[in-house]
């Protein structure tokens, strides 16, 4: 074993695997009951609004427990409670299989999502203690890819579990996944990669490295960097210290102005994620195969765009995380409005969905790896706790009030609402810095210089 890992080794991408499989189950666990709304509807008598109520509650569980989980994860450590947090999900999602009323699937869906909430938080701290910070971005596109690509494949899985056995079963062989990957989780991934014994010391010296150690080095860096002065006023780029105790934390209006941002696009995200196969059952008349194919196609571009949105922010904008939210934000407001004159035709109607997806999820990934730039290491659990949690209520508010929209008006005011939610985060946007270190700085002045000379 000490031989093998004399060489250096690469198991930060194993972790990152498992980041990706187990957020990618949980994704599935949560977003099923877009695909089963009208058999619950049709079994338990329940309006739009009643949908709309049981797609909050997950979301107001998820809420609840953001930095409660926060605050466990700086005492306790990441592995243990990781590992909890995956086998309780996999137990609530076999619980909401066998509900006989709605009061049972309410409590099914609050459960879920008090048991999913710790995961999120759990993989911020890991990827921010296992990937340097040039690779943080692409991590964190990788990791906000799983929750897209889940509801992606959970359409036509689902419509092929329901057609041949019932909606019960969807949430029998959902639950089994969770429960072998918590076990890999338990086994492989250790709170630091000091800690594992399949990394080697030149993986750890590569992960806690920040900057080139030599000119070459910079100088071969430079060939893909582009000037970003202009970028840097537009984006309002600042030095800052860390922000290392929890007063900073809270008092710090840039970790809420992202909080805020990140309410809004979760909002949407997560009505698209519940109501679409309705819509496109309800509405566009789809059978439950062609509803299963469209409605992957948003979430295969939105995994396209978490991806090209990580690799940009590292390699393009050099760690700037804001130019991608404020593309997303600001594309998003008229992707949405587009929807209203979306055509009947599925392949169409798939091809403008995937569009929304890349374009909605491009910047994405941004709203949580923005306060890596701008807490220490200790603290970023907690900071990344207030950002989600402000996504949970974002996703337990927008799905409820599509719901009373609907009960109200009709889709054209959905997707109003909807719109105008990414206007708000485009303005909020404007109102937070783009932290940057003041050895960054330096860096970058180097680099201009020798690229010059």
């Amino acid at each position: 074993m000490q031989n093998s890992l004399q060489k250096k080794t690469r198991f930060r991408w194993v972790v990152m695997l498992l980041i990706f499989l187990t957020y990618m189950i949980a994704g599935a666990d949560r977003a099923n009951i877009s695909v089963v709304i009208p058999y619950f509807q049709k079994e338990f008598e329940l309006s739009n609004t009643d949908i709309g109520a049981m797609a909050s509650l997950f979301y107001i569980g998820y809420a609840i427990i953001q930095i409660p989980a926060g605050f466990i994860y700086s005492k306790f450590g990441t592995r243990k409670i990781f590992t909890f947090s995956m086998i309780v999900t996999s137990a609530a999602t076999l619980f909401i299989g066998t509900a006989s009323s709605a009061l049972q699937l309410k409590i099914g869906r609050i459960l879920l999502g008090v048991a999913e909430g710790p995961l999120p938080v759990g993989i911020i701290s890991t990827i921010n203690r296992w990937f340097p910070g040039k690779e943080k971005g692409t991590a964190t596109g990788i990791y906000m890819s799983a929750i897209k690509f889940a509801p992606a494949i959970v359409p036509p899985l689902c419509a092929y579990i329901i057609y041949a056995f019932g909606w019960r079963e969807v949430f029998y062989i959902f639950a089994i996944p969770g429960f072998i990957f918590a076990l890999f989780w338990l086994w492989l991934v250790k709170d630091n990669p000091e800690e594992s014994p399949h990394c080697s010391k030149e993986e750890i010296d590569y992960i806690k490295s920040e900057k080139p150690s030599t000119i070459d080095e910079k100088i071969k860096g430079n060939k893909k960097k582009y000037s970003m002065k202009w970028v840097d006023k537009i984006i309002r780029t600042k030095k800052v210290d860390f922000l290392d105790t929890n007063r900073k934390v809270f008092l710090s209006w840039n970790i809420w102005g992202c909080t805020l941002g990140y309410f809004f696009m979760v909002g949407i995200v997560y009505a698209i994620m519940t109501w679409i196969p309705t819509y496109l059952v309800n509405v566009k008349k789809y059978s439950i195969m062609e509803m299963g194919f469209v409605a992957s196609s948003p979430w295969i571009g939105a995994m396209l765009g978490n991806l090209i949105g990580g690799w940009i922010s590292d390699n393009i904008f050099n760690k700037r995380r804001k130019p991608l939210m404020i593309v997303t934000a600001a594309s998003t407001i008229f992707s949405m409005y587009a929807l209203l004159y979306a055509p009947n035709d599925p392949m169409f109607l798939s091809i403008v969905l995937l569009i929304t997806g890349i374009l909605l999820n491009l910047g994405y990934s941004a709203f949580l790896a923005y306060p890596m730039g701008i807490t220490s290491k200790e603290k970023l659990p907690l900071a990344a706790s207030i950002v989600n949690t402000g996504g949970s209520l974002g996703g337990a508010f927008a799905p409820f009030v599509v719901g009373l929209i609907l009960d109200s008006f009709n889709w054209n005011m959905v997707f109003m609402f909807l719109s105008v939610s990414s206007l708000m985060t485009f303005i909020l946007l404007f109102t937070i810095i783009e932290p940057m270190e003041k050895t960054k700085l330096a860096i970058e002045k180097d680099d201009h210089e020798i690229a010059t000379s």
